[in-house]
């Protein structure tokens, strides 16, 4: 007895809810998710997280999971948390985790709602959008990485982008973990001293990595990411 199949709209209901939860929490939760909340509240998870550390990790993770998976705002805010509340280490492994989990869960959603019809599309093209799909198929960690590395790509495109190229979930698992590292390590940084920022009453910068000291490297990891598309395409 062949098996009923499911509609285009049923695959997609995990992205619909994604998308719905991520419009709610921008109108809703713009305020809340916001560094004068972290400020407010700071004295009072750090008290907690010492009494409960164990049980304060595995909440934190969790839900910056779920800000992540729901395309929540506030995943800056969420960094800083694992920071001051964890330390550089382990804050920058529980960020990173939570992170990849939560952008894992997006590209899953996105790909098999809509992303796998759209990748065999490109697959069957022609012309010139055959050739940038092929192009990108056999330089694909290189691709990924520089989406996760540039810190301009946004966090949800390069969650989707790769969903709609039918790229393998290990390979977006990977990539998004190794790719995130290095701004992940800034952001809990800056977190970790976020007790002394508050002290003297100033806010962090969220613009770091966009300070040439920080842009630079991040800049020059993404050019050695592409070395390996630049070699293929010199030696053809």
């Amino acid at each position: 007895m062949p098996k009923p199949t499911r509609s285009g709209w049923t695959h997609a209901i995990p992205f619909l809810i994604i998308l719905a939860a991520a419009g709610i929490g921008t109108v809703t939760l713009r305020d809340t998710m916001s560094f004068a909340t972290l400020k407010a509240h700071h004295d009072a998870l750090m008290a907690y997280a010492a009494d409960h550390y164990a049980l304060t990790a595995v909440a934190f993770v969790l839900a910056y999971v779920a800000v992540v998976a729901l395309s929540l705002p506030g995943a800056t805010i969420c960094t800083l948390t694992g920071g001051f509340l964890f330390g550089v280490f382990p804050g920058v492994l529980f960020n990173v985790a939570a992170a990849t989990a939560g952008a894992v869960i997006v590209f899953l959603a996105a790909r098999y709602g809509f992303g796998d019809r759209f990748a065999a599309r490109l697959d069957e093209s022609a012309g010139a959008v055959r050739r940038l799909r092929e192009g990108i198929r056999q330089n694909e960690m290189s691709f990924l990485l520089v989406m996760r590395l540039v810190p301009a790509v946004p966090f949800f495109v390069a969650n989707l982008v790769p969903a709609l190229l039918g790229v393998g979930v290990w390979r977006f698992a990977l990539t998004t973990f190794i790719g995130i590292i290095p701004a992940a390590i800034i952001f809990t940084w800056v977190g970790s001293g976020l007790g002394a920022l508050i002290a003297m009453g100033k806010m962090p910068d969220m613009a770091i990595l966009f300070r040439p000291q920080f842009l630079g490297p991040l800049l020059g990891l993404a050019a050695l990411a592409l070395l390996p598309a630049v070699v293929r395409a010199w030696r053809r």
